[in-house]
């Protein structure tokens, strides 16, 4: 049996290893693998892959540190044909709801397919590709179809409907969290926690809307106007819209995360025996803070962001 090469990235310049990386990983054949060694974790490198190389590969933690971490990187052969969980939620937003049920995170996470998410959380893909079905043949009603509005219009609707939930929301939940924390947090220190990390977040969602609402949106609705008037634009300083979106895709990352550890520390938003009202408000508009978020980073990830790319390109061609 031929032994998987080993890339030894801490032998290579650090400016030339995720280069070293991304041409070792293109030579592969479809299903071929190889491993990197590290000092430190790479996962900055598994997104940057997400991002270029889209769901064409496969990543496995061989060792996990403290000193040294391996990580296995493999070639898919199907990687084309497969639909990813963003994708799936894109052309129809009733499947959201499957995904929420078997706790598949469809917007930061949504550029894996859905085999690889079900395989890593140790779910039955039938069961979850039934009940996608399922969730197909009920009646459209009054879903909106997103995929057909224009990028420009639909970064006013991100802004006007999403970006301006957060903000009038923040200050009510960050009071909230720090008087419950500051009342309760003796005997409930996750309180304590819970309050430290949403502020973490509203900082990072301030900051991050600040850069969409000046830098990356403006630019969306430019290539909208050149598209309708058959103008051509100039390159922004930014290169390409891909290099702000994959800023952007990484601070969904980490927002998503945070709040995926708020809902960890709360077990679920399940109320402790001893809750007050100020803790039951607190815990049901987290709840809704995350399901708004989930919606919002899905909007940009899975629709708003392809369209921007594929317009961009279509102008540049």
């Amino acid at each position: 049996m031929e032994e998987t090469e080993i890339l030894n990235v801490t032998l290579i310049e650090p400016r030339l290893k995720h280069p070293a990386i991304f041409d070792k990983f293109d030579s592969l054949s479809p299903g071929q693998n190889f491993i990197i060694l590290n000092d430190h974790d790479p996962e900055p490198l598994y997104y940057q892959l997400l991002a270029e190389r889209g769901n064409s590969f496969s990543w496995n933690y061989l060792e996990n540190g403290p000193e040294f971490w391996k990580v296995e990187i493999s070639k898919k052969e199907t990687a084309a044909n497969e639909e990813t969980v963003g994708e799936i939620v894109a052309k129809d937003y009733r499947k959201a709801q499957v995904f929420k049920k078997f706790g598949i995170d469809f917007c930061c996470g949504g550029k894996k397919a859905l085999a690889d998410v079900c395989s890593k959380k140790g779910l039955d893909i039938e069961k979850v590709n039934a009940e996608l079905a399922a969730a197909e043949e009920q009646s459209n009603g009054s879903a909106t179809n997103f995929s057909s509005w224009d990028a420009g219009f639909l970064s006013d609707y991100i802004i006007n409907t999403h970006h301006r939930y957060v903000q009038e929301n923040v200050p009510f939940l960050s009071e909230l969290s720090q008087k419950v924390a500051r009342v309760h947090g003796e005997n409930h220190p996750e309180l304590v926690k819970i309050s430290l990390v949403f502020a973490e977040v509203a900082s990072d969602l301030h900051k991050h809307f600040e850069k969409e609402e000046e830098i990356l949106f403006p630019y969306i609705k430019e290539l909208v106007a050149a598209q309708k008037a058959g103008t051509k634009l100039q390159d922004p300083h930014f290169g390409s819209v891909a290099n702000p979106i994959k800023v952007m895709e990484m601070e969904h990352e980490g927002a998503g995360e945070d709040l995926s550890e708020i809902r960890q520390l709360s077990n679920n938003y399940a109320l402790p025996e001893d809750a007050c009202t100020s803790c039951t408000i607190l815990f049901k508009k987290l709840e809704e803070f995350e399901n708004d978020l989930h919606q919002h980073v899905h909007l940009e990830n899975n629709i708003l962001f392809p369209k921007a790319i594929e317009l961009e390109k279509s102008l540049r061609d």
